[in-house]
């Protein structure tokens, strides 16, 4: 089963830099964030070898969040070789994650 990459500011650029990623920044706190916490493991184990699946907790990584401009949690962003290519504000059907993968792969 595909496991999530937890980013930190130490591996944040390594990951992200090649492929397709996805990355969740969330907080322990946010409510919509844990509903689309069992989507997101889900895409992880369907994409694994495919597109990286990610998450920022953005209270202990507060300086990715600033970086990207984070304003509401849950946001995801998508990455193709290290550039930001999509954004989604507010939990969303894993269909609505799994489209916006497949368009980038």
């Amino acid at each position: 089963m595909g496991k999530y990459v937890e980013l930190t500011v130490s591996n944040f650029d390594e990951i992200t830099k090649e492929g397709v990623s996805l990355v969740d920044f969330w907080a322990p706190w946010c409510g919509p964030c844990r509903m689309i916490a069992p989507v997101i493991e889900e895409l992880a184990a369907e994409y694994e070898g495919k597109a990286n699946i990610c998450k920022v907790n953005t209270d202990e990584e507060q300086d990715i969040a600033v970086k990207y401009g984070i304003r509401s949690i849950p946001t995801i962003l998508f990455f193709k070789n290290g550039e930001v290519v999509e954004q989604m504000v507010g939990a969303a059907s894993k269909q609505a994650f799994a489209d916006k993968l497949n368009a980038l792969l």
